[in-house]
């Protein structure tokens, strides 16, 4: 099985041996194993690492997680992504809008852009206070904001929708 991970400003090229027991990331071989505990929680071991894996949510290719207790976001593109992205094709569900949405409950501490700014991909647009922790949401694609959802100091829900941006293109 292979995948192509972003994390940040990191990628990671991941392909997972059938049997789950070793994968090779980013051209390293190592060995993996999983134990699916209670309430959803995931102890992974690569090599001799141990990750603790918990909080887990997945909205089509992104998905959000803590790992050993600090929250991060990825997305994920699996073998018939890659390969339809190889041939020059766009998901079908793919559009000229893009929506960020709360990844998880928590309080919005600043916004960072205004209506009718242009955005890069990956620049910072939300600052949101969550587990006591300052976590920066990005843009997902670059374009024109056309609508902010929240404001500083609202509490907000999981998915709750922040920003609308106009993708450019």
């Amino acid at each position: 099985m292979q995948f192509e991970s972003k994390v940040g400003d990191k990628t990671f090229n991941i392909e997972i041996r059938e049997d789950r027991t070793a994968a090779t990331i980013n051209g390293e071989k190592v060995d993996i194993e999983w134990i699916v505990q209670k309430q959803g929680r995931i102890l992974l071991r690569v090599d001799t690492h141990l990750f603790r894996i918990g909080d887990t949510g997945i909205d089509d290719q992104e998905i959000t997680f803590t790992v050993n207790g600090r929250w991060r976001e990825a997305t994920v593109k699996n073998e018939k992504d890659l390969l339809l992205e190889q041939l020059g094709f766009t998901r079908a569900d793919a559009s000229s809008e893009s929506r960020i949405d709360a990844p998880m409950p928590g309080k919005i501490l600043r916004i960072l852009v205004e209506v009718g700014q242009e955005v890069e991909q990956g620049e910072p647009v939300v600052i949101l206070e969550a587990m006591k922790m300052e976590n920066e949401l990005k843009a997902p694609s670059a374009g024109t904001i056309q609508a902010i959802l929240a404001s500083t100091g609202d509490s907000v829900e999981k998915r709750q929708p922040l920003l609308e941006i106009k993708a450019r293109g």
